[in-house]
Order: C-alpha cells, then structure tokens, then sequence
C-alpha cells in the first residue's frame, strides 16, 4: 500500500516513513502542501496530512486533495481545537489523528480508513465524469432523482455525478438502503464508522452537513430531533424509493 505523507518536521517524518515501513507501506514524503498538490506526486492509496505545514494550511491542502480525488485523507494534527477536526472533516478528510501517536495506533486507523472506503481510486485532475448510472444498474438504490450505486460507489443526481468521499459515500448508502426510515445516531456511528469509533463529537453532523451541501438540497436528509437522520426527497422533487 502507497501512502503520501506531507508532514514538514523531519522528526517525525523520518521515524513514522521507517515505523510505517516496517509494516510493509510505501511512503513517499513532502514536505509542503504545495509539493503534495502536484501533478508529479505519484498517485497514493492513502494521504497522511499533517495541518500545520511552512506553505500553506493543512485545510486548504484537503480542500485541494478532495477537489481531484476520493483518496482517503488521515489528517495528523497537533491542534487541540475541535472546530478545526470538524472544518477538516467537512471538507473531506476521513478521520484524524492527534499528536503524539504511535505507529501501531496509525495503522489501525489506515487500515479501518481503507475498509470503509473500499479502497476507492486515485482520481488525478482533469479525469473525465463518469456518464450517468441507470437506477435498474445492479447494486443500485434509487429515490427520486437520486441513484446510490454500491457496487460502482458512484452517485447520481439528475443523471449528473456527485463527487462524495468515501465516509460520505458510506453514509449516504446507507441511509439509501431504508429510504424514509429514521436510522439513530448511533446505528450510524456503528455502521459507517465502527462501534468503537472515538473522536469529535460532532462528526456525524459534518458528514450530514457536507452531504446536504453536496446534493444541493438540505431535505434531501432530514433530521429526527433527538433520535437521529432519514433520507427522504426534497417538497417538489417527486419520485420513490426503490432497490
């Protein structure tokens, strides 16, 4: 597996390229976010980011990063402030990690970070959209306009490609899978993410933020107060669920 580490101190880049070595990873290290941004990066399974980079925030690399690819993003932070964990989250990362850290622990969180994601592509920049998925498509769950297709991992709206990271992929079949049923915070949390899943607080609602933002329409996934999420059609756009 071919991880991209952009991380600026050679303190810990160098023990964790050697740590990660060990256990049979490729690292390939940078140490700006400008020089993990370019086309000449070779294309990884995974990115470990560090946010407090000489060049330019962490969070706009992400930005950056989820803007070409699905690639699952690791960021590794030495920030105490939840707000920036969400800020990250919402922009696309998939989980994060705070300094200091173990190798062992780095590695859990790669390899359950792979597992939700499926190990989806690399896309590089300027890659062709995917033509519209057909809601008869094998694997796939239909509301409405809306197409989830699990077994391609791609999403349609209106026939149009909406570019989802992986945790919001996951999220979002989820919820495809029972269309109109109330699905509880933590149902969710054990099912995309895992029953012993610990960090923000709030990162179920950056994720449902993010999708909300992403389809175009908030009711798209309404809220349950106090239980939990639903996906439903949005007033006027019509249609029905189906698998």
């Amino acid at each position: 597996m071919r991880l991209l580490l952009i991380e600026d101190d050679d303190r810990i880049a160098g023990p964790l390229t050697e740590g990660l070595g060990r256990y049979g990873f490729t690292v390939d290290h940078v140490r700006t976010g400008a020089a993990g941004l370019a086309d000449t990066v070779v294309a990884p399974d995974l990115v470990l980011l560090d946010l407090g980079l000489p060049d330019m925030d962490g969070l706009d690399v992400c930005r950056g990063l989820r803007a070409r690819s699905a690639v699952p993003i690791i960021m590794i932070t030495a920030r105490g402030e939840e707000a920036d964990r969400i800020v990250g989250l919402e922009l696309g990362a998939d989980d994060y990690l705070a300094k200091p850290f173990g190798v062992r622990e780095l590695i859990a969180r790669i390899r359950a970070v792979t597992r939700r994601a499926g190990a989806p592509a690399y896309a590089p920049a300027g890659m062709p959209e995917s033509p519209g998925v057909p809601a008869s498509a094998p694997g796939a769950h239909s509301l409405g306009p809306l197409t989830v297709n699990r077994r391609t991992r791609e999403v349609h709206l209106d026939a149009h490609p909406v570019a989802l990271t992986p945790r919001e992929f996951d999220l979002l079949a989820y919820l495809a899978e029972d269309p109109g049923t109330v699905h509880s915070r933590q149902q969710i949390m054990d099912t995309v993410w895992d029953p012993h899943f610990f960090g923000p607080t709030k990162t179920l609602d950056a994720h449902v933020a993010a999708l909300r933002r992403k389809l175009g329409d908030p009711g798209w996934i309404t809220t349950a107060r106090g239980v939990g999420f639903r996906l439903t059609v949005p007033d006027g756009r019509g249609g029905e669920a189906g698998g």
